[in-house]
């Protein structure tokens, strides 16, 4: 635990850590926002308290992430989940092909969605290597008549990320940044449309972030029902419902918090930093600790590796967690270790886990 405040090593993979000075300021802010009265919650959100904080937001992720004017900034909900059925519905006109590329779980769901909304094919493929990479750009296998490209930027279950990202020329280029949006400098122009669930690095659950390139919702199908349109929330700037304003209320709180941190260069070394030093115990290991994601495509969000028997695995986790950290356990569907190192995990609780991982193998190696 942390001595000054008893917060514990947070490594869940979503939700998961939030920053302290922001959790802080919300609490300070809770009863009363702005002299008003009452919570942020408890505010319409036609009103001009709440709207100042819905633009303000929009304000900083355009500044921090680079997003060009042609691009709108939308919030949603549904989460990511949504957003499988939404791209297709759409953006996958008849006679055209919708094209994935799968690296885990997520991008296979993403997939799953579109089949059944339409004529789909998998671009590429890390499945034949038990997703632990990411297939090589020239990989990519384009066909004729490709409404658009999608993929998953970084795999939370299997820990592999994109180092960098194709050139699909006339081709969209869609993308699911859920785990590693604002972790890092991206070319938001190189995308039509990049979309994230809030719960890794922005905010809370229940705020789903959309970035589209207005030329491309141009070519939306517009014979769809209301809140299946992207169109919808453009038109009305997220406001044509009521929007989930508290969550929306505590992104611009991280967004400020990235800001007061040195902005993405500055978050992108310390993420760095925080790796390596799990990266390195396990490549010290002598094999005690293995990697699941080969070296080239090690994501920076989420490190995951396995012991060498379960036994070992379920002592190390017990210890873990009678030590205060919390969230090591792989995903239920490939077992394992993972540490999720999302921006708001502090750099000392990496060095915990880096020394924790050192003493255990010490002890039973």
């Amino acid at each position: 635990m942390s001595t000054s405040t008893n917060r514990a090593h947070n490594f869940n993979a979503g939700p998961s850590a939030l920053p302290l000075s922001v959790l802080q300021k919300a609490q300070s802010e809770l009863l009363d926002f702005g002299g008003a009265g009452m919570s942020i919650m408890e505010m319409s959100h036609r009103g001009k308290e709440y709207e100042a904080v819905h633009n303000q937001t929009i304000v900083l992720l355009r500044e921090l992430m680079a997003i060009p004017e042609d691009y709108d900034v939308l919030f949603l909900q549904g989460g990511a989940s949504l957003q499988f059925a939404m791209i297709p519905l759409n953006f996958l006109p008849a006679g055209k092909k919708a094209a994935y590329v799968t690296t885990g779980a997520w991008s296979e769901k993403a997939l799953d969605e579109a089949k059944k909304l339409g004529e789909t094919y998998e671009a590429a493929s890390a499945k034949a290597g038990k997703f632990s990479s990411i297939p090589a750009l020239a990989e990519l296998q384009l066909q004729p008549d490709t409404a658009y490209l999608h993929l998953t930027s970084n795999n939370t279950i299997f820990g592999t990320q994109w180092r960098e990202f194709p050139d699909t020329g006339d081709v969209p280029l869609i993308a699911d940044m859920s785990s590693d949006i604002l972790s890092r400098p991206v070319d938001v122009s190189k995308f039509s449309m990049i979309y994230a669930g809030a719960q890794k690095n922005l905010g809370p659950a229940g705020v789903t972030l959309v970035i589209i390139k207005k030329s491309f919702l141009a070519t939306a199908n517009p014979q769809l029902p209301t809140m299946l349109k992207y169109g919808t929330f453009a038109k009305e700037n997220s406001l044509y419902n009521t929007p989930p304003t508290f969550g929306i209320y505590l992104m611009g709180l991280v967004l400020d918090w990235v800001k007061q941190q040195g902005g993405l260069a500055a978050i992108t070394a310390r993420n760095e930093a925080k790796a390596a030093l799990v990266y390195d115990a396990i490549d010290a290991s002598n094999g005690f600790y293995k990697g699941h994601a080969v070296p080239a495509a090690r994501s920076r969000m989420n490190i995951t590796f396995t012991l060498a028997t379960e036994e070992l695995e379920k002592k190390f986790l017990a210890e873990a967690k009678q030590a205060g950290f919390v969230g090591l356990a792989g995903h239920r569907s490939v077992g394992g270790c993972r540490a999720s190192a999302y921006n708001a995990v502090p750099l000392e609780s990496c060095q915990a886990l880096r020394d924790l991982m050192l003493k255990f193998q010490k002890e039973n190696g």
